[in-house]
């Protein structure tokens, strides 16, 4: 079989590479819309399905774990198959489920409408996981060495670009619409991405010296330590991003009284934040390298702000909204600002022919921890209420640190 990998050389000079960016950037955002944008309706969600915080951090979970379980062979398929097939089945995928969403899951209809939702958002991060290693591997393909890092970061900036126009309209949406016209509305951005992939996204130009070194090399990445170690530490700095954006509207509900219509903006402000901080990160690391010093870094500065916000939780002072409300947004921006470095780290490491499998690695993990943190949060709640949450996240966090060696002690 013919495999496709990516190739420097020949196309990083070449103009079509920003479109191919830009269809990356509407596939990501899109998908990032429904698995970040669903887990902000959490108050209507929990409100209108009538949940429990457990039954509530199952249904988000599970969409997760979709994800998780998705992208790594995924990612495998994207380095056989190529970019341009996978992205299409993605995100037809994601549009089928959410469909299904549509028809079957909606309020009102007891235990049936709940097993249907958590079965619906499980196949939608099934499917539509595949997003992100295609995209990735595409600009990795079409970028050189030099920009890399920056393409990489505008197309994570579609994360919380998605995320935060999710945040923006999604919980208004939910409580005068209704779920209905949320899963519509993400259906209809998966469809206009597919268009745009159609009409933009194609393969780099290869040569057969590349594609031979990939099929000789195809499990390499699988077996490189800090392959592991990078997607591992990716995955665990996003213990607290879940939380926060999963769990963030009803700690600040619960702690400040703040309206739905705060906590969007609030949310919604975390997100553009953190794509305005991804893309910086992206062209200073593309000056200055360094992209692991600036990994820990980000693990450091996040353990500390989390620590922070359990204080301010224990000490009783998180009911006052003026102090929460900026210590919320900047601790939601700086451990949402280091995607597109790491994951550029990630894909040089493991060597043109294996991005798509390592990113699909990478994000495996991201997705599992995704599915482990929804799932731990409410016993911690319950255990001993938000300064527990915050203070195990913060911990997470720093347990990062060391997972992202400095480049003069990393072993292949």
């Amino acid at each position: 079989m013919q495999v496709a990998a990516p190739v420097l050389p020949l196309s990083s000079s070449s103009p079509h590479r920003w479109k191919v960016l830009a269809a990356g950037v509407a596939a990501n955002a899109s998908f990032s819309a429904v698995f970040s944008g669903i887990p902000v309706t959490s108050v209507v969600l929990r409100s209108d399905y009538r949940l429990s915080n457990t039954q509530l951090g199952l249904a988000l979970g599970l969409l997760s774990l979709g994800v998780a379980l998705g992208e790594l062979p995924w990612g495998v398929l994207t380095d056989r198959w190529g970019d341009r097939k996978v992205l299409l089945a993605g995100l037809l995928g994601a549009s089928a489920a959410l469909g299904l969403l549509m028809l079957y899951a909606l309020p009102g209809q007891g235990a049936a409408s709940f097993a249907w939702l958590c079965a619906g958002l499980m196949l939608a991060g099934l499917l539509g996981g595949s997003v992100n290693g295609a995209s990735g591997r595409a600009i990795m393909g079409w970028f050189g060495e030099g920009e890399r890092g920056l393409a990489m970061s505008i197309r994570q900036t579609a994360v919380p670009l998605g995320g935060g126009l999710g945040a923006l309209l999604l919980p208004t949406l939910a409580a005068h619409a209704g779920f209905g016209a949320v899963f519509a509305a993400l259906m209809a951005a998966c469809l206009a991405s597919v268009g745009l992939v159609l009409r933009w996204l194609r393969e780099a130009p290869v040569t057969p010296a590349h594609v031979a070194a990939s099929v000789a090399a195809a499990s390499t990445a699988l077996r490189s330590k800090l392959v592991w170690r990078l997607a591992l530490g990716i995955g665990l700095l996003c213990a607290p991003q879940v939380a926060l954006l999963s769990f963030g509207g009803i700690f600040l509900q619960e702690s400040a009284q703040a309206s739905v219509l705060a906590i969007s903006v609030l949310l919604t402000l975390v997100q553009l934040g953190a794509a305005a901080a991804r893309i910086a990160s992206g062209r200073w690391t593309d000056r200055r390298g360094q992209r692991r010093d600036y990994l820990r870094g980000c693990a450091l500065a996040s353990a500390a702000l989390f620590g922070l916000l359990g204080v301010l939780a224990l000490s009783g002072q998180a009911s006052r909204l003026a102090w929460l409300a900026p210590l919320l947004v900047v601790a939601g921006v700086v451990v949402s600002a280091w995607h597109g470095v790491a994951y550029t780290e990630l894909a040089v490491v493991a060597g043109a022919g294996q991005v798509g499998t390592a990113l699909g690695l990478g994000n495996s993990c991201v997705f599992l921890v995704f599915f482990l943190a929804a799932q731990a949060i409410p016993p911690l709640l319950h255990w001993q209420g938000w300064p527990a949450v915050w203070l195990a996240t913060a911990l997470a966090a720093l347990l990062v640190w060391p997972l992202f060696p400095p480049v003069d002690r990393a072993r292949l």
